[in-house]
């Protein structure tokens, strides 16, 4: 079988991969699985509800989107609680929703909205920051230029990854010259990116054309190293937390949200990573695909540590969400998700 791999990001956010076979990957899954369960066991008796002196095991796993700065809450935090331990792997907001529902993680990190089908679950979620997807390309494009003075409209992106009615970039853009194919990527994982791109197209997820790629870091990956690539990435996957500018490689395909098929000031926000998310905090970048992003559980948590976890992040651990590259929450809706987390 084809060799695997599994990325993580670090604290100084470089992303790091860990290689080896598929049946190795599966058998640590299983593995995970089995720790999670005895942790999640261990909950339940290792956890005092006195928030000074707090202990136990938090279990998280789910989407690539919330990854980042859930390993960032988790290391704040415990600095202040050194007998917590936290688990956090990422595995795509399916799964996410999939291990809390069965109780094998505490909690689930979900990057899209929830349907009837998991309502009607029992699921609970709560709010915990924003972020958005950001259409990508290969810096070495053949027709950059072009694409960064006129960006594509959102009837563009229908057309690519709906229709498939563009078979080169010169299709796509009226260009003449030398024939450029037009390669599409999208997700292969139920994952919030794909969902959330493909509602801003007025679609789902399965709707979406194109060669399908696991996690965040597989897309990105991919259109680094395909020069005539299009592909979709949440922004902590296109831009770097600690320089504030884009990975190389990558570069943000504009959208040209009046669709004019130019490009103004007021739509080009993407020069770093602070112009985005001020962008998506005003409103201007749109929604979706900018949304916001949760934990889920499969009821209200009872556990004090999680509750415990959670207050924290929706208070002092709000300081952290622009540094790490996401968008803060409104005050009035860290309120209500204040009041959801203790069931007022």
């Amino acid at each position: 079988m084809d060799d695997l791999y599994l990325c993580r990001q670090n604290r100084e956010g470089n992303m790091y991969k860990i290689f080896g076979s598929s049946r190795h990957i599966v058998l640590l899954f299983v593995l995970a699985g089995i720790i999670a369960a005895s942790c999640g066991s261990r909950n339940n008796h290792n956890q005092t509800g006195d928030a000074s002196n707090l202990r136990g095991t938090i279990s998280i796993s789910g989407a690539f989107a919330l990854y980042p700065v859930t390993v960032r809450w988790a290391e704040e935090y415990r600095k202040q609680h050194p007998d917590v331990r936290i688990d956090i792997s990422a595995g795509g907001a399916g799964k996410g929703m999939a291990d809390a529902l069965s109780g094998m993680v505490d909690l689930g990190m979900f990057s899209r909205g929830l349907n009837q089908a998991e309502v009607d679950q029992g699921v609970w979620w709560i709010a915990v920051t924003k972020d958005a997807v950001l259409p990508v390309i290969n810096t070495k494009n053949p027709l950059l230029e072009t694409l960064m003075d006129r960006g594509l409209s959102q009837n563009d992106f229908m057309k690519i990854y709906l229709t498939d009615t563009f078979k080169s970039w010169n299709e796509l853009l009226s260009a003449t010259g030398e024939v450029s194919a037009l390669h599409v990527y999208t997700r292969s994982d139920a994952c919030g990116a794909a969902q959330m791109w493909a509602e801003y197209l007025g679609q789902n997820q399965e709707s979406l054309l194109g060669i399908g790629v696991f996690g965040d870091p597989g897309i990105a990956d991919a259109v680094k190293n395909d020069p005539l690539g299009i592909g979709y990435n949440n922004m902590v996957y296109v831009y770097d937390i600690n320089s504030r500018q884009k990975y190389t490689g990558l570069e943000v395909i504009p959208i040209d949200l009046n669709g004019d098929g130019t490009l103004s000031d007021e739509e080009d926000f993407y020069e770093d990573l602070d112009s985005v998310i001020a962008a998506i905090s005003s409103g201007r970048y749109p929604s979706p695909p900018a949304r916001p992003l949760y934990f889920v559980a499969a009821r209200r948590p009872d556990n004090p540590l999680v509750t415990s976890f959670l207050e924290w992040i929706l208070t002092s651990g709000q300081q952290f969400v622009g540094e790490a590259g996401y968008v803060q929450l409104s005050q009035a809706t860290i309120d209500e998700q204040l009041q959801k987390l203790h069931g007022e």
